[in-house]
């Protein structure tokens, strides 16, 4: 079982999704249960909810034919991101591997659907992909006492690209990394959020592809701090609250490296993790006085979707 919002940015609608006998994707409403995947629903035990409605026959199928894919969960609270948590990355960055998971905030306004046209800043010439395995959350966590306490707060998992602007991000005395990272539409996630008891996020191949040329292909078993392990740490040091979102860090073949060209525009760039799904984005330069308006991709004409 798969969550979506489908629908136009700021009008999406709850669904799940799951394959029939044949290996079809089905959808069905969810919104007899809740108005929106976020944090309330997350929290009441919606995912539970949902599945045994779904069971009961209880769920109205849909057609998503035409509909755009927004992010799968409503706009967090809080987008808490890791840094260099892939032993690799840390080198082609010219870091060591941390010995605490390095953590950073990005603003939740730079949440963007995962097939919506996305725009490279006026100024920008360093704008970088990364992919990266996002955690939901969907217990509060304070303090957790445990790793294994940790475990019990993750809701699932979804896909995301970290766009990061290099110049803003690295360059100076100090860097500047809330500046290379908090460029609008810079957070595509999705499409789905897969619940964490159906898939293991500690075992999951991801990779990246620009203009059909591969550029990452790692697992999170590579990741160096996990996703437990993540929520037990950061709750440390802030309140995790339902819907808010870890992304786990990017493996290496990212354009810091050196050894690719950075985002073009009309550049595609895809990513997939493993049982998670794949995003696609096509990039385009912003105007210097507002962006275009996003287009989108609708559900039938995007990638392995």
């Amino acid at each position: 079982m798969k969550f979506a919002r489908l629908g136009p940015a700021g009008y999406e609608q709850p669904a799940v999704i799951v394959k029939d006998a044949d290996g079809v994707d089905q959808y069905f409403s969810v919104a007899a249960l809740t108005e929106d995947i976020d944090g309330g629903f997350l929290a009441s035990g919606g995912i539970s909810r949902a599945r045994k409605a779904l069971e009961s026959g209880e769920l109205p199928a849909i057609s998503a034919k035409g509909l755009r894919l927004g992010a799968p969960v409503a706009r967090p609270g809080s987008l808490v991101c890791i840094g260099m948590n892939y032993a690799a990355h840390a080198a082609e960055s010219g870091s060591a591997p941390p010995q605490i998971p390095v953590v950073f905030l990005k603003p939740s306004n730079t949440v963007a659907g995962p097939f919506d046209a996305a725009p490279i800043p006026p100024s920008s010439e360093k704008y970088d992909w990364e992919v990266e395995l996002g955690i939901v959350v969907g217990k509060e966590a304070s303090y957790l006492s445990s790793v294994a306490d940790a475990v019990e707060c993750i809701a699932g998992y979804l896909v995301a690209n970290d766009l990061s602007e290099r110049e803003y991000q690295i360059s100076g005395a100090a860097g500047q990394w809330t500046k290379g990272k908090s460029l609008p539409s810079s957070t595509p996630l999705g499409p789905w959020l897969v619940p964490a008891d159906e898939v293991d996020g500690g075992a999951l191949r991801l990779r990246s592809w620009v203009n059909d040329e591969p550029r990452q292909d790692s697992n999170t078993a590579d990741l160096i701090f996990d996703a437990a392990t993540l929520v037990h740490h950061v709750s440390q040091y802030m309140l995790l609250e339902p819907g808010d979102i870890i992304l786990t860090g990017t493996p290496e073949g990212v354009a810091l490296s050196g050894r690719f060209p950075y985002i073009q525009p009309g550049d595609v760039v895809e990513l997939e993790i493993e049982g998670l799904g794949r995003q696609r984005q096509e990039f385009y330069r912003a105007a210097a006085e507002g962006s275009a308006p996003a287009a989108s991709v609708s559900v039938g004409a995007g990638k392995d979707l």
